[in-house]
């Protein structure tokens, strides 16, 4: 599965794991995103594994090739794990060895690191259930929802011309933003005197602006294929580039890629 986004694939990334925070049964589906964005060099996971509740993490951390860290709780209602996974991403940011980072967790206490690591220019992925607060989802340059990522996998599974595909599962997040207005405004922020503009840099205005915007909330795969059912804009392919501008009434007549 490819993202909607077209990163650098040698973009090393460090991939931290709140294992609190996540069940283990996301990791397969978080690691083949991050995958398409780059090359997870760093991979660790953060929790007491001296308790049974991370039990379901051990398989996964040796077939994923995952470090865990081990973190005690010294006082019971205290997350000694934030911290812990705090230290090392101030660590692997002043070595220099990683060019962005992955934050796999739903606590809102790591919105100032993420903020921070932007700061230092580093680019910073989020991956959280749909309970993430806007802060943390907010502080990151794109954030993804597990529910959306599982919802993908089970329809991975099934062949594509399978009558048996599966129905979306009623746990996936809500589309967090207008659909129309948020592609109206990327379009005329990017647009040139001719009101045309690039698809790929509509797709950079949106994770800027809505860093929890992704396709997959709206049914598609790609921002090619959701920008082509919009009646509201027109497409054509000028070369190798996508291009779209809005509908007007006077080019309303017009099949899409004239």
């Amino acid at each position: 599965m490819r993202s909607w986004t077209t990163p650098a694939t040698t973009t090393r990334i460090a991939v931290l794991i709140d294992c609190d925070n996540v069940s283990a049964k996301h990791i397969g589906a978080v690691l083949e995103e991050l995958a398409t964005y780059g090359t997870p060099t760093v991979k660790r996971a953060y929790g007491d594994w001296t308790t049974t509740q991370l039990g379901g993490w051990k398989p996964e951390l040796h077939r994923n090739a995952i470090q865990p860290v081990q973190q005690f709780a010294y006082t019971t209602g205290k997350n000694s794990t934030d911290s812990a996974l705090i230290i090392d991403a101030m660590d692997l940011l002043w070595q220099g060895n990683v060019e962005a980072f992955a934050l796999v967790s739903s606590d809102s206490d790591f919105t100032r690191l993420a903020t921070r690591l932007r700061e230092s220019g580093k680019r910073v992925y989020g991956l959280g259930l749909r309970k993430t607060p806007e802060s943390l989802r907010r502080a990151v340059d794109q954030f993804v929802f597990l529910e959306l990522l599982q919802e993908q996998a089970r329809e991975d599974e099934v062949a594509p011309d399978d009558s048996s595909r599966p129905e979306p599962k009623g746990d996936s997040p809500e589309p967090s933003v207008n659909l129309q207005s948020a592609l109206t405004k990327a379009v005329n922020a990017t647009s040139g005197d001719d009101g045309w503009s690039t698809l790929g840099t509509v797709g950079q205005h949106l994770s800027r602006a809505h860093a929890d915007f992704d396709p997959r909330a709206f049914g598609h795969q790609k921002l090619s294929t959701l920008v082509d059912e919009q009646p509201y804009l027109e497409t054509r392919a000028e070369g190798s580039l996508r291009q779209v501008r809005l509908r007007s009434r006077r080019n309303s007549g017009r099949s899409k890629g004239d």
